[in-house]
């Protein structure tokens, strides 16, 4: 079931669930920890929060062991092939989550394997 909220602080707070994700490009695991210090810090104050952190943690978690899975492939030529698509998909579908969430409704990431319920 999607969930729509109006309030403007807590739509902000969920987008930024999803941005915060573009921290791994500074800080390894950053696309983990971003999502998470945002979700520790909110999900107590907004249920949007809550349910958009714990997507984005599953899609980090998910997206890193994929990461993981292509690395050795990449010296059987797959990977190299793997690899930026795997990447592309990542920025598009973490963008549409954050948009999403600026207005207001939810998002469920594609491929996702729900570690956090």
């Amino acid at each position: 079931m999607e969930l729509i909220v109006t309030d403007h602080d807590e739509k902000t707070w969920g987008m930024m669930c999803h941005f915060a994700s573009f921290l791994g490009f500074v800080v390894p695991l950053g696309n983990i920890l971003g999502p998470l210090l945002v979700y520790l810090m909110k999900k107590d104050i907004y249920r949007f929060v809550e349910e958009q952190g714990k997507e984005s943690l599953n899609f980090q978690i998910t997206m890193t062991i994929y990461l993981l899975i292509c690395i050795p492939l990449i010296f059987v030529i797959i990977g190299i092939i793997i690899l930026p698509a795997l990447l592309i998909f990542w920025i598009t579908v973490v963008i549409v989550a954050a948009v999403k969430n600026s207005e207001g409704r939810s998002f469920r990431y594609p491929i996702t394997i729900r570690f956090i319920q």
